[in-house]
């Protein structure tokens, strides 16, 4: 297992009332299971042969009362939970320089402290930083850090840690994007000045998730297996394709969390399901076609996030262009905005998102409706089907021949759709686009394969994608010019000049209401714009929820609005209530 390699946040909704459904378990999941309560009965025991590091000691015991789930006992402070099934295991360990907590998926680092954290709402605010400041240019940045912190080790965190973090992400070769710093330096122990090759109004995202490691202990090959950090928690063991623990650090400068002890667990969403059935984890991601299904003693809980399921299309005709890398670039169906527009309106989101993902998420039209950066006016009204029909029409698209799929000048209104054949909730989106689409005349082929293959014809044919980012610069990325290359970012090779200059323009200022606007107006200006109003560039079908099973015990507090997929993001406010009363399952 590993980092996703894709971007994988609508109002938080509370526990959904469930239908229970029997489920009868295979032999193979009953098998995991009684590894599982092997494991946690054993979490006391010795430590794992994994890590010769001698800050990796077996985890302490408990005095505060005992929770009991199902078969397994265990202190009310202590957690067990399975929640990055859509990350999985680090394979390079729990380094934020190599994809641990930030990179293509942002979650907490709960070892390493950040400079900056969102609140419920997702604004920024201090962690280890006090205040921050930009030039008039936008290209330096001062961010001041607290003097009072300490690593695990007891060694000082200073300024000085701060920059060496940054520098050496600079050449991680990892997930994290810092190629628009130049570098860090350390004004002082508190201060540290970030230079930037060109301005970016977005760039203090970049310091929201990076975890900071400490410049005398950081060893790039041992680093991930025995952690040093300023975090709440401190790894205690790895128990590598299996679990792994953390304990509270005593010496954490800020609001120390109610549990002592996280337990992690490394399972996909079936069996953290089936474990949860069983009683022995306090909270499971698990996946959506357990929506419609309950747990004896859990909540079914859905929490919203940015993560929008939407169709890129190739923007260029074939003309017989190559990418760097050989593969064919252009569609002359996509192409044509017509075919475009009228998928966009004529697609009921609706139904998709009730028949596909049983409800949990929202309609997207533009994968960005639910930030702050979205812009309303950029929506279009959907499920008009006879509306887009006669956008079809009206751009010479008619099925002379009775076949049921229009044509246009000798070309069909075909073309193929590719997804990864191992998501089925990416299949059964494209398979439900594929039939709305039918009815409108236009065939689409799916196809489901490997992401190499996706890749490989991603210029060429429609691809089911997921983004999620609160991070604008990912607009940037998407939608500009500059960014129509050998990369994901922009499979569709769009490019608009006008659509370049509000993006531009968000990107280099440093006032953020005039990034916000410019931002919007790279989606509709009224005129022109990314967006289904305008050039249509993407068919945008609905954003999902992450679905998790929580003991009902376990009070979360209020999860940051749209993040989902960090739910251990507000750690600090989560308590275990009744602990002694209503624990018993």
């Amino acid at each position: 297992m590993g980092f996703s390699r894709e971007y994988s946040d609508t109002n938080i909704s509370g526990g959904v009332p469930i239908k229970k459904n029997q489920q009868h378990l295979s032999v193979g999941t009953l098998i995991v299971i009684i590894a599982i309560i092997g494991i946690i009965t054993s979490m006391s025991g010795c430590v794992s042969s994994s890590t010769d590091d001698s800050e990796l000691g077996s985890a302490s015991g408990s005095e505060s009362g005992s929770v009991s789930a199902s078969s397994t006992s265990r202190a009310s402070d202590e957690l067990v939970v399975n929640v990055y099934s859509h990350t999985g295991e680090p394979e390079t360990g729990f380094d934020p320089l190599l994809g641990w907590g930030c990179g293509h998926v942002n979650f907490e680092p709960l070892i390493q402290s950040t400079l900056f954290k969102t609140d419920d709402e997702g604004a920024i605010i201090n962690d280890l930083a006090t205040g921050y400041s930009a030039s008039p240019d936008g290209k330096t940045w001062t961010v001041n850090v607290r003097d009072d912190v300490k690593f695990t080790d007891g060694e000082k965190l200073t300024a000085e840690d701060v920059a060496f973090t940054f520098n050496t992400a600079i050449g991680s070769n990892s997930e994290l994007d810092m190629s628009n710093l130049e570098n860090a330096r350390a004004v002082n122990d508190t201060a540290v000045e970030f230079n930037l090759k060109e301005p970016q109004s977005s760039f203090i995202w970049r310091l929201r998730y990076v975890g900071i490691v400490p410049e005398h202990a950081y060893k790039k090959e041992t680093y991930g297996a025995s952690p040093i950090g300023s975090g709440p928690y401190k790894l205690v063991q790895w128990d590598k394709g299996q679990q792994a623990i953390f304990e509270l650090n005593d010496n954490y400068y800020g609001q120390k969390p109610y549990f002592k002890k996280i337990t992690m667990l490394f399972l996909d969403r079936d069996t953290a399901f089936a474990a949860a059935k069983s009683g022995n984890v306090d909270i499971a991601e698990i996946d959506i076609t357990h929506a419609n299904q309950s747990i004896d003693g859990y909540d079914i809980i859905s929490l919203p996030s940015s993560r929008a399921f939407g169709v890129s299309f190739p923007m260029q005709n074939n003309t017989g262009k190559k990418s760097l890398t050989g593969d064919t670039i252009g569609n002359n169906v996509t192409a044509d905005i017509a075919i475009r527009k009228a998928l966009n309106v004529g697609i009921d989101r609706k139904a998709i998102l009730d028949g596909v993902i049983y409800g949990k998420g929202d309609v997207e039209y533009t994968g960005v409706d639910q930030r702050v950066f979205g812009n309303p006016e950029a929506r279009i009204k959907d499920s008009k089907p006879e509306e887009a029909i006669k956008i079809l029409e009206d751009a010479g698209w008619k099925d002379t021949d009775g076949d049921g799929i229009r044509e246009k000048d000798g070309t069909k209104a075909e073309f193929k759709l590719y997804y990864s054949s191992s998501d089925q909730t990416r299949q059964a989106l494209s398979v439900a686009v594929s039939e709305q689409a039918k009815k409108l005349g236009i065939k689409i082929n799916l196809v489901g394969t490997n992401w190499d293959e996706i890749y490989a014809n991603q210029y060429s044919s429609a691809v089911l994608y997921a983004y999620s980012s609160i991070d604008t610069f990912n607009l940037y990325q998407q939608y500009h010019t500059k960014e129509a290359d050998d990369t994901y970012r922009n499979p569709g090779l769009y490019s608009n000049p006008v659509v370049d200059g509000y993006l531009e323009t968000a990107l280099r200022t440093s006032d953020q209401e005039q990034a916000i606007e410019n931002w919007k107006l790279a989606a509709y200006d009224g005129n022109t714009g990314f967006g289904p109003s305008a050039d249509a560039t993407w068919l945008w079908l609905v954003t999902m929820d992450y679905l998790y099973a929580v003991d009902e015990t376990v009070d979360m507090g209020t999860p940051e609005k749209n993040s989902g997929s960090d739910i251990l993001g507000n750690i600090y406010e989560w308590t275990r209530t009744s602990a002694t009363d209503t624990a018993q399952k």
